[in-house]
C-alpha cells in the first residue's frame, strides 16, 4: 500500500475546491453518441487534429519493447499518483484498436467529421529514407472512399527511449544532411499530391516539429521549394511547430508557426504542495489546467503568422510512470471555452479563409492523456464540446438531430 502524504492545512481549502468543482463536472459532462452532425457543414474555421499512428506493432517496437508494443500497453497500466488522479484513460466506443484493420480508420474518420474535425496532420516518421508506422497513413491514402482532409507533421527529431527526442537512450537518429532534406521532399511527393491534402492557397500545408535542430535550415528551405518547382508543384507552404520554446518561424525561412502546447512559455504554478500524493515515490509535476487556459486564451501580436492550438487535457503518466506531467482539473467545458476563445480570435485576425485554421493536440494521445476520442470516463463530451464550440461561432443555425 502506498502511504499517504498530507498537505499543509493552509492548502486544504484550495485542493477541496479543485477538486469538488473537477469532480462534479466529470459527472455532469459524461456524454453517450448524440444525433449531432456537423458534416458537410461551411463552418467559420477549420479544426485540424493532431493524429498519432502508433497503435499497431511494428518490428522495431517488438526489437524496442517487446513483442506486440503499441501505446495500449503503456496506457492500460498507468495508475493514480494522488487523490483524484484521471488515470488510467481507457478507450470509450473504437476500444484497445489496431490501427491495421481499415475499419478503425474509417469510423475515426466518421466520428471527427460528424463532430466538425476538418481534417487530421500525421505525425510522420521519417529517417533518412526510413519511414516507421506508416501503415495507416498508407492505409488512409490508399482508399480514395474515405473523403477526408489531412496533412503531415514531420517528427524530425530523434526516436529515444525517454520519448523526448533527446538523444539519451537513442534507438533510432535522424540524419539531416543536404542529401537527405532533399529526398525527404522528394518522398512526399506523392502524399502532397494527394487531392485530399490540406493546401493554403493552392500550397501544400507542411508541418515540420523541430525546425531549430535542422543544421543548414535556410538552405534547407530552399531545397525544397526548388525540388517541389522543378516537379511542377506549388511550394510548400511550412509551417514549424512551437516546441522547445522555438517560436518565430520567420527566423528558419518558414511561412508560419502553430502552437504546440504543453510546449510553452507561459509561468506554470505547480499544485503538488496542495495534493493528497498516493504514491511516496512520486516525482512528476501537476498544474492547474483550468488556470492554463485563462492564461493561455489572452490574445497576443506576435509579428508573424501562427495558428492557434489548444489542447482537451494532458497527462503523460502512462509514459513515465510516477514521474508524469499532468493538467489536473481539466474538463469538457473548459477545453469547449478555449477552443471557442482561440476561434473566435482566429476569426477576428484572419480574413484569409484557407489560413483560418485552429489545431487540436491531440486526437489521439493516449498515452500523454489527450484524446478527442471518447473514454470510458466522459464518453463522447470532448467532441460534443468541440461541435458546441463551432456551433456558438455563427449566429446561423446548423443542423442538430439530437432527441
Amino acid at each position: 500500500m502506498f502511504a499517504i502524504f498530507r498537505r499543509p492545512p493552509d492548502y486544504k481549502m484550495v485542493y477541496d475546491s479543485l477538486l469538488g468543482v473537477a469532480s462534479s463536472e466529470q459527472n455532469s459532462d459524461y456524454v453517450p453518441l448524440t444525433q449531432t452532425d456537423l458534416a458537410g457543414i461551411d463552418l467559420p474555421v477549420k479544426l485540424i487534429a493532431f493524429y498519432l499512428p502508433q497503435f499497431h506493432p511494428i518490428p522495431e517496437n517488438d526489437e524496442w519493447w517487446g513483442k506486440g508494443f503499441t501505446e495500449w500497453a503503456n496506457v492500460s497500466k498507468a495508475v493514480p499518483q494522488f487523490v483524484g488522479h484521471y488515470q488510467p484513460h481507457l478507450p470509450g466506443e473504437l476500444g484497445f484498436y489496431d490501427l491495421r484493420v481499415p475499419e478503425v480508420i474509417a469510423r475515426q474518420v466518421e466520428l471527427a467529421r460528424k463532430y466538425g474535425i476538418y481534417g487530421f496532420a500525421f505525425h510522420y516518421y521519417w529517417f533518412n529514407g526510413r519511414r516507421l508506422l506508416e501503415k495507416p497513413m498508407d492505409t488512409f491514402i490508399a482508399n480514395k472512399g474515405i473523403d477526408f482532409p489531412f496533412c503531415i507533421c514531420w517528427a524530425n527529431e530523434n526516436w529515444t527511449r525517454r520519448w523526448d527526442g533527446q538523444e539519451n537512450e537513442l534507438l533510432i537518429a535522424q540524419a539531416h544532411t543536404a542529401e537527405s532534406d532533399v529526398r525527404f521532399i522528394q518522398d512526399i511527393v506523392p502524399i502532397i499530391q494527394d487531392q485530399r491534402y490540406i493546401r493554403v492557397n493552392g500550397r501544400p500545408l507542411l508541418i515540420v516539429y523541430r525546425p531549430d535542430i535542422l543544421p543548414n535550415v535556410m538552405e534547407t528551405v530552399k531545397l525544397w521549394r526548388e525540388t517541389c518547382r522543378n516537379l511542377g508543384i506549388a511550394d510548400p507552404y511550412l509551417v514549424a511547430a512551437q516546441t522547445f520554446k522555438f517560436e518565430n518561424p520567420n527566423s528558419v525561412g518558414f511561412d508560419a508557426a502553430v502552437e504546440f502546447p504543453p510546449h510553452t512559455t507561459l509561468p506554470l504554478h505547480h499544485l503538488n504542495h496542495a495534493l493528497d500524493i498516493l504514491n511516496p515515490k512520486y516525482e512528476g509535476n501537476v498544474v492547474s489546467y483550468p488556470d492554463f487556459v485563462d492564461r493561455a486564451s489572452v490574445d497576443g501580436d506576435p509579428p508573424y503568422k501562427v495558428f492557434k492550438t489548444v489542447f482537451p487535457s494532458w497527462d503523460n503518466e502512462a509514459r513515465k510512470p510516477g514521474r508524469g506531467f499532468t493538467f489536473a482539473f481539466s474538463s469538457p467545458s473548459v477545453y469547449q471555452k478555449w477552443l471557442r476563445r482561440a476561434c473566435e480570435l482566429t476569426m477576428s485576425k484572419e480574413k484569409d479563409p484557407d489560413k483560418r485554421l485552429v489545431f487540436i493536440n491531440a486526437w489521439n494521445e493516449w498515452a500523454e492523456g489527450t484524446h478527442l476520442e471518447p473514454d470510458r470516463h466522459y464518453g463522447y463530451a470532448q467532441l460534443e464540446a468541440t461541435a458546441q464550440a463551432l456551433r456558438s461561432l455563427t449566429n446561423t443555425d446548423m443542423p442538430d438531430k439530437r432527441t
